[in-house]
């Protein structure tokens, strides 16, 4: 097993914090979930090489359980205006390729991983 490169892991930290920043949630909490994600996520594609599309939706996946244990849900739903007030969740289950986040009431696309702030 091999180290994976970093730049991978770099560009899930990118994209996720992006995605918190754009949501006003890049908070100590997050920001220090997203580093002990990234750390996880490190050994994880060390051990999976071939696993690497799935590391940036993983570590999104990762940042959002950490804050539903932390602070409540993230990212919210800003679309649906009726109904129960819910969250995005990342698609494929996996976390990848090509993750992104899809209302978890209707299923409809928000936006791609790191992309929150641009819709």
């Amino acid at each position: 097993m091999g180290r994976v490169d970093e730049r991978l892991l770099i560009d899930a930290r990118a994209r996720v914090l992006a995605d918190l920043t754009a949501r006003h949630q890049a908070t100590a909490v997050a920001v220090s979930a997203l580093e002990d994600a990234c750390v996880a996520r490190q050994w994880w594609a060390d051990q999976w090489p071939e696993g690497h599309v799935y590391v940036a939706g993983l570590v999104a996946q990762d940042v959002q359980d950490a804050l539903f244990e932390a602070v409540g849900r993230w990212p919210m739903c800003l679309d649906c205006t009726e109904g129960p007030v819910h969250s995005l969740y990342i698609q494929p289950d996996l976390g990848g390729p090509d993750p992104v986040w899809v209302c978890e009431e209707t299923g409809t696309l928000a936006a791609g991983l790191g992309f929150l702030g641009k819709v």
